[in-house]
């Protein structure tokens, strides 16, 4: 019986992989690796890896959870190692937990690899840091992605009044509808928002606004998935501490709306 590992693979940046991680990648058997991965990482792998992209952007998945599950469960059966390779950290939005029931399920052993999650690292990047002292104590990450008809399982309530810095992946199909809510449970319409798009990567680009504004900033941005949403006080900080080396986008400079 081979081993299943649930790698993260950390936010982008190829130097944001950790140790562990990396020794993974460098024995593996079989790679199933995500999208969002930097694939450079697969140039670790040994020659003779077998390499299997299940990667998934909204709308549209590659594979299914279901036959992910089954790859994995038949390649550890056939006595190799195998490693789920996902961007950031496989129990952060990543259906890592899904993955390991499945694993348990059906008796085969397995290992937890975490990694530098999207929410903390790419707003560090944009010089925005998710807590301060005297600004910030409390950080949720969320997700918002949700299809119309559907429950929306969040609390509105309480992320708007007590949450001070929300970081909120997949939102961008539902930007217009986040604000909305957020405004019309107490916060701010003034309230700092920054959208960092492709964060920690070379293609990084960040807009910042307020909830009243980027919506219409990020349409004339044309910023798209992968972006991370990051919204509070918090965001004021960038205009002194953004230190990564922002590319274009699109041909367009970085823009900015006052906070």
């Amino acid at each position: 019986m081979g081993k299943v590992y649930l790698v993260g693979a950390g936010p982008g940046d190829i130097d944001l992989i950790t140790i562990k991680a990396l020794k993974c990648i460098e024995k593996a058997d079989v790679i199933l690796y995500d999208r969002l991965i930097n694939k450079e990482l697969l140039n670790y792998a040994k020659e003779n890896v077998q390499l299997i992209y299940c990667g998934k952007r909204p709308g549209f998945h590659i594979m299914t959870q279901e036959k992910i599950n089954q790859l994995l469960i038949k390649y550890a059966k056939q006595g190799k190692d195998v490693i789920r390779l996902k961007g950031g950290d496989p129990f952060i939005f990543g259906r890592g937990g899904e993955e390991a029931a499945a694993l348990v399920d059906n008796g085969v052993s397995f290992e937890i690899v975490p990694g530098i999650t999207s929410g903390i690292a790419v707003p560090a990047y944009a010089g925005i840091p998710v807590t301060n002292r005297g600004i910030s104590s409390s950080f949720a990450m969320i997700t918002c992605h949700h299809q119309p008809g559907e429950q929306d399982p969040l609390d509105w309530k309480s992320l708007a009044k007590g949450i001070d810095t929300l970081a909120i992946y997949m939102g961008i199909s539902n930007l217009p509808y986040i604000c909305k809510q957020l405004i019309s449970f107490g916060r701010s319409p003034d309230t700092p928002v920054a959208i960092i798009h492709w964060g920690t990567t070379t293609k990084q680009h960040t807009i910042t606004g307020t909830l009243s504004l980027i919506v219409e900033l990020a349409r004339k941005s044309n910023i798209e998935n992968p972006s991370m949403i990051i919204v509070g006080e918090v965001v004021r900080f960038r205009e002194k501490l953004q230190w990564f080396n922002e590319s274009q986008l699109n041909g367009a400079l970085v823009q900015k709306a006052s906070t």
